[in-house]
């Protein structure tokens, strides 16, 4: 058994403990199974952030903290070749899930008062991430950085080759963030199909 594949066993076995402790709640399909988001509201605590569409983030703002279901998109990733297959099945997985994400904001008690989404990535697919409707911003506070890039480095690592980590000078943390307004025009499809 490879180190990989007893980690992700592990990691399998602790998740459901994790997300029992979490305020996370898995967003779901039409038919009921979650897609590959956990959601959970937050208060914004960083630096104001002004978004292509003109929407201003800051402090104490109302955001909807998104988390990719990690393990299950690891284990799922265990059979595909290399980084690019990798990556593109990333990249479908996150945009056939954002309709539902978007759905679920847009029926939320708080969803008036939700500004955006966000994420913390640090994948390194800047064109990709933009064609998603988000907007890479910095991380500022560098104590925060830190920390979420300890607990983040794990999954970079069982998530990419050692080539592909040799060929990345060094794995750069950032906050991804798109606005409400941003999410429900591009994945709103409750219009469409009624």
């Amino acid at each position: 058994m490879s180190f990989k594949k007893l980690l992700l066993d592990l990691w399998s076995i602790l998740d459901p403990i994790y997300h029992a402790c979490t305020r996370l709640r898995y967003v779901k399909k039409e038919d009921g199974k979650p897609c590959i988001f956990r959601v959970r509201l937050m208060n914004y605590s960083g630096h104001p952030v002004i978004l292509a569409d003109g929407t201003t983030i800051k402090r104490n703002d109302l955001l909807l903290k998104i988390h990719l279901h990690n393990v299950r998109l690891l284990k799922e990733m265990q059979t595909l070749a290399n980084d690019y297959r990798r990556g593109y099945f990333l990249y479908k997985q996150v945009q056939e899930s954002l309709p539902y994400l978007a759905n679920y904001v847009k029926h939320h008690f708080h969803s008036q008062q939700i500004k955006g989404i966000i994420g913390i990535t640090m994948l390194q697919a800047e064109g990709l991430i933009e064609r998603l409707g988000f907007e890479q911003h910095a991380i500022k506070n560098k104590v925060y950085k830190i920390t979420k890039q300890i607990i983040q480095y794990p999954i970079y690592l069982l998530s990419h080759s050692h080539k592909y980590r040799l060929r990345q000078s060094r794995a750069e943390l950032h906050y991804l963030i798109m606005s409400r307004k941003t999410l429900l025009e591009k994945y709103d499809r409750t219009e469409e199909d009624s």
